[in-house]
This record gives structure tokens, sequence and C-alpha cells, in this order.
């Protein structure tokens, strides 16, 4: 009879082995959760990594050289979404721009790259600049609808 009682109560191996198992799936979908909360996300993103650990917001300025009116805004706000820091909205210089070019106003070539990735592979150019307002420009040509602006 003392068996029985001590089987009753433990549940035996299967019951055990259950307990395992849930323990396991429960720090699994923890580990998940810490994974798709905290970690960065995929090379799209609007940071960049500068050769150390720390990462930097990219800056971006949106010029509309396509001729179509509101183009300009919603790159920004898609730009924005990937987690640039767009810092001007405006037309460019004329509205007759063929192609939609990404110029990087840095030496360093890396933030550009990272903007033309998240749109989908427009060309980078360099035309370095003094200027504080933006890292990276993003001229808008009459091509725009190659661009990969996800809705």
């Amino acid at each position: 009879m003392a068996r029985g009682a001590r089987r009753g109560r433990g549940g035996g191996l299967f019951g055990r082995i259950a307990l395992i198992v849930f323990g396991l799936v429960v720090v699994a979908l923890a580990i998940s959760w810490a994974y798709a909360s905290f970690w960065p996300k995929g090379d799209r993103a609007g940071t960049v990594t500068m050769g150390t650990p720390e990462r930097r917001v990219i800056r971006v300025e949106v010029l509309n050289g396509s001729g179509e009116g509101g183009i300009g805004s919603r790159v920004a706000s898609f730009l924005r979404q990937g987690g640039f820091q767009v810092t001007e909205v405006r037309n460019a210089d004329r509205p007759d721009y063929f192609a939609t070019m990404v110029v990087a106003r840095r030496t360093d070539l890396s933030s550009a790259r990272a903007v033309a990735r998240y749109l989908g592979g427009p060309p980078v150019i360099q035309q370095t600049s003094a200027s504080n307002v933006a890292d990276v420009t993003v001229v808008l040509g009459s091509d725009r609808s190659r661009l990969h602006l996800d809705d």
C-alpha cells in the first residue's frame, strides 16, 4: 500500500517527463520573446554600426525631384518606419530627375548604403557636405515606382 500512495502523489515517470517538457517549452518561449523584443532588426534597420558596438541613427533628407506631389512625404514616412531619422522633406531643385539616387553626405558610405538597401537598391553617389542637416540625401526621380515602399 505504501508504494501505491507514493505513485499517486508524484505522478510517476510520465508526469515528471511531462513537467520537464513543459518547463523547456516555457523557457524556449521566454527566450524567443526576448530575442524578438530586444535584438536588432535585420539589415534594413535605420541604425548602422561604425566599427564599434554602439549604434547611431542615420539622418536622412528627402528631396522630391519626381514631379509627383506627395511622394516625398510617403518615402519619408517609410524611412521613419525603418528607424531612420528624417530631418527634412522638400522639393528638389528641379522636378525632372530621371533616376532616384541616394547621396552620401559623409566620407563613410555605410549610412547611404543602408538607406539604399532599405529602399530597394537605388544607386549611391558620394557628395560630401559640411552641412549638419543630414548624413544622407534621397533624391526622388521619375523612376520612384521601382522603390520598395512596403505600406
